[in-house]
């Protein structure tokens, strides 16, 4: 079986705590391993704001807010069209300046951004990790899970005037029925910014910037030594840089602290069978396969190797099934898509590149997909032409 890693990252999901350590075990990290440090951000820079973002609060907020409610200003120009336009864009985690600029980001990013606007105009902010359905992608043999978070703006900040859960206002950059129905819960602004250096060390690793990656993941760490994610995501690091103790170490702490974790069960036990620990991998492996009897991406491994032996029907199949677990995934429509396309059923084919089109998380996959669905359109003319 090919090695995979799983990171939690890009909305970045919060890993459950039997016990939440106040400082992390010194023994966890390996500098000398990694040679200079690398500069990662501090929370000052990942919550900058611009000159461009004073200059659009004092256009189009300020003179609102000096006359009506600042919180509901903020909210329109984030959600109403022809102000911010905003973009959903995965490509990579943000800091709030850079979405700003870019007008795109993931969830985090925007939640950064519309933070720190909202700081700005002195109004109070509460992060929320929200429990959602775990999402998963991958890039190469790096898997990826991810959560959602969003934020609500309280009254300004010398408003001595107590709680008033009336006066919230939720800024969340999912649709409103993706949303819907799931419970909340509130997180400090030192776990957002651990969310933020996880996520990047997650995305320096899988562009091979192994060196970055390390830095990224131990500023994670130190920011808030209770969020377990990134212990994961340091002994990935760990273990592509060729340092399987350092990993092994940082999966077994994680996983004492998320006993049922799944991704973290596999990692370790990956670890355990490249160090040569054969039986105790194997422990990791009856309870995985308990826990977990199908991985993630199973059925679409299968339908990949289908598809090379050209038996494009059963390919059909197969990625139909990861579809019924995961419809809001691209790369499975795709994948789909493509197995269609080869058995000649151009409608059906269309129909998949649509929905692949539709929940693509970048740029760069919209206009990938954009582009096979008109090249498919045109064989669909040539054929009804004949």
């Amino acid at each position: 079986m090919k090695p995979w890693a799983t990171i939690l990252m890009l909305c970045a999901a919060l890993s459950a705590c039997a016990s939440v350590p106040s400082a992390p075990p010194p023994l966890l990290f390996n500098d000398a391993a990694f040679g200079t440090p690398l500069k990662t951000a501090s929370p000052a820079e990942i919550f900058a704001v611009s000159d461009a973002m004073k200059a659009y609060l004092q256009d189009h907020i300020s003179y609102r807010a000096r006359n009506d409610n600042p919180r509901q200003a903020l909210f329109d120009a984030l959600y109403k069209k022809g102000q911010l336009r905003l973009e959903y864009d995965a490509e990579m985690t943000r800091n709030a300046t850079e979405a700003f600029d870019a007008r795109a980001g993931n969830c985090l990013s925007l939640v950064l951004m519309t933070a720190a606007l909202a700081k700005e105009l002195n109004l109070a902010v509460q992060y929320q990790t929200v429990m959602t359905e775990e999402s998963w992608s991958r890039s190469g043999d790096l898997y990826f899970v991810s959560g959602h978070v969003n934020l609500t703006l309280g009254k300004k900040t010398n408003e001595n005037t107590g709680y008033d859960a009336r006066g919230l206002l939720t800024i969340d950059f999912l649709p409103p029925q993706d949303g819907a129905g799931y419970r909340s819960l509130p997180i400090p602004e030192q776990t957002i910014l651990a969310m933020y250096m996880n996520n990047r060390a997650a995305e320096t690793l899988a562009a091979r910037h192994i060196e970055q990656a390390y830095w990224w993941a131990r500023a994670a760490i130190l920011q808030d030594p209770a969020f377990g994610a990134a212990y994961n995501t340091l002994g990935v690091i760990f273990r592509r840089h060729g340092n399987l103790d350092d990993a092994r170490r940082s999966f077994a702490f994680a996983l004492e602290r998320s006993p049922s974790d799944t991704f973290i069960l596999s990692n370790l036990a990956q670890s355990l069978e490249a160090l040569g620990r054969e039986p105790e991998a194997r422990v990791l492996r009856e309870r995985l396969a308990r826990l977990q009897p199908e991985p993630p991406f199973h059925f679409f491994n299968l339908a990949q190797k289908a598809m090379l032996a050209g038996d494009y029907r059963a390919a059909v199949t197969l990625f139909a099934r990861e579809v019924a677990r995961d419809p809001y995934y691209h790369e499975f429509h795709f994948g789909l898509a493509q197995a269609y396309f080869k058995l000649g059923e151009l409608r059906l084919a269309d129909r998949e590149l649509i929905l692949a089109l539709e929940n693509s998380t970048t740029r760069n996959d919209h206009q990938l997909y954009a582009a096979k669905l008109q090249r498919i359109r045109a064989q669909q003319a040539q054929v009804r032409a004949q």
